[in-house]
């Protein structure tokens, strides 16, 4: 019995061995490494490759250098947070649920580095800033140098019959 367990217990981590091996690492005993992304190996939710790729096919410098779509994707990821983190707020202060363009826009425009970066796009569905300009407002102007208004006297009624004040 105990001949058994052994034996089962070997077996399965020979396989267990055996498959996680090359065929051309099996002579050399070498165990193969198991593929990751180059998003998985910096810490990135933003594909590392796709922007390598559109980095690349844009033409943007002769040479690439493998930093060089990190460091953009990682940028991305950044200004992506920043501004959905940005809009979540502006939702929630207008007791919405989901996002819409009009929260992006009340987000960009309402941080001023955001403001400054993106100052020459439009968000299709946006609307404005609400802003009234000063000289727009009315302002209400004292009449009285304590500050209230100065009330007329009022006829005193008593029942249903106006009585005026009687002059001294």
């Amino acid at each position: 019995m105990f001949h058994f367990i052994i034996f089962t217990l070997t077996q399965t981590i020979f396989t267990q061995t055996m498959s996680t091996l090359d065929k051309s690492s099996i002579k050399s005993g070498k165990r193969r490494k198991d593929s990751q992304s180059r998003s998985s190996r910096a810490g990135l939710q933003f594909p590392v490759g796709r922007v390598s790729r559109y980095l690349r096919r844009s033409r943007c410098a002769k040479r690439l250098g493998e930093g060089a779509a990190v460091c953009a994707a990682a940028l991305l990821e950044y200004l992506t947070a920043e501004i959905l983190e940005l809009a979540g707020n502006a939702c929630k202060d207008l007791k919405k649920k989901r996002i819409v363009p009009r929260h992006l826009m009340l987000a960009i425009r309402g941080d001023d580095e955001l403001n400054a970066l993106m100052d020459r796009v439009t968000i299709p569905g946006g609307g404005v800033i609400p802003h009234i300009h000063k000289s727009l407002i009315v302002r209400k102007k004292k009449s009285d140098t304590d500050g209230h208004a100065a009330t007329k006297k009022q006829p005193k009624v008593v029942k249903d019959e106006i009585v005026s004040d009687p002059v001294v």
